[in-house]
């Protein structure tokens, strides 16, 4: 049962970023058997079938994706495998063997034409390969009727892996000035926010019964609090950095650094259902970004 006392989790994507910090948060919570993309690789589907029937897990924790953004416009169908199928056998498993499962997914899979925060049950309108294909994962898992807690997040940094933050340093430390989109308006999510509010969800459910999962069972948007642009991150980043000499940012729209993959321009995601059903309150992104650097 989803939450009986001693459980074994399953974790993949190890290595990632997210993957990295939840085998930390997840101490405790259970015997974690955590799997890089060596020993569990999402494009391979009876690798994953596999994989979860010999470990016969209580809970399946599954981060890991194909997270090239651009290059999925080119590449959609491993795109589409991993991120799309690969998240529906790990659901039928999940059922299978009467356990719950844990996935991810973005803010990709809106169009960013919304006013306001976008809600969970908001029109979905991914404008991208990549939101398209963690669209059909998260409607696999739906479609399965395994107990689940998708948790849509966005702009999701740290300090490993490649993500804005990383790359800002890099390059503050090579150039005078850098030009940044100031159009496109999100919450900058450190991966240890997501590992540690996903832990706290979890630890909530120990103990408990398949009512529980029934009523939690769904999609959650878990973001840090707050919003800004990637212009605003940047200068934020920069602010915080210990850089001898600080790159002028200069803002500009998301037209004059045109992309393969379109990304919408509201990214902004209310985190009042996680509150509500969980009692969590994610730290304001700049909050976040302080504590992650400080590291």
């Amino acid at each position: 049962m989803s939450g009986a006392g001693d459980r074994t989790i399953l974790l993949t994507g190890v290595n990632g970023q997210v993957g990295f910090e939840l085998a930390r948060s997840l101490q405790g919570l259970g015997n974690v058997i955590a799997f890089d993309r060596s020993k569990l690789d999402l494009s391979d589907l009876d690798q994953i079938r596999r994989v979860v029937r010999e470990v016969r897990p209580s809970l399946i924790v599954n981060p890991a994706a194909y997270t090239a953004v651009d290059k999925a416009e080119s590449d959609a169908d491993a795109a589409m495998r991993a991120n799309g199928e690969a998240p529906g056998v790990l659901a039928e498993e999940a059922k299978r063997l009467g356990a719950a499962l844990v996935h991810y997914s973005t803010d990709y899979v809106f169009d960013g034409t919304k006013e306001g925060a976008y809600v969970e049950d908001d029109a979905v309108n991914p404008q991208n390969v990549y939101g398209k294909s963690k669209l059909a994962g998260e409607q696999a898992i739906a479609a399965s009727g395994c107990d689940h807690l998708i948790f849509r997040t966005s702009w999701v940094y740290g300090t490993r892996g490649k993500n804005f933050l990383l790359t800002m340093l890099r390059l503050g430390a090579e150039r005078d000035e850098l030009s940044v989109v100031a159009d496109q308006i999100g919450a900058p999510t450190w991966a240890n926010t997501i590992a540690a509010l996903t832990a706290n969800v979890l630890a909530q459910s120990r103990g408990k019964d398949r009512e529980w999962w029934k009523r939690a069972s769904g999609v959650y948007h878990l973001t840090a609090s707050g919003s800004t642009s990637w212009h605003g991150f940047a200068e934020a980043i920069f602010a915080l950095s210990d850089l001898p000499k600080k790159p002028h940012v200069k803002a500009i729209p998301a037209s004059a650094y045109p992309t393969p993959a379109t990304r919408p321009a509201n990214s902004r995601m209310s985190g009042q259902k996680l509150r509500d059903l969980f009692g969590l309150e994610a730290p304001d992104w700049r909050d976040a970004v302080a504590l992650c650097m400080a590291r």
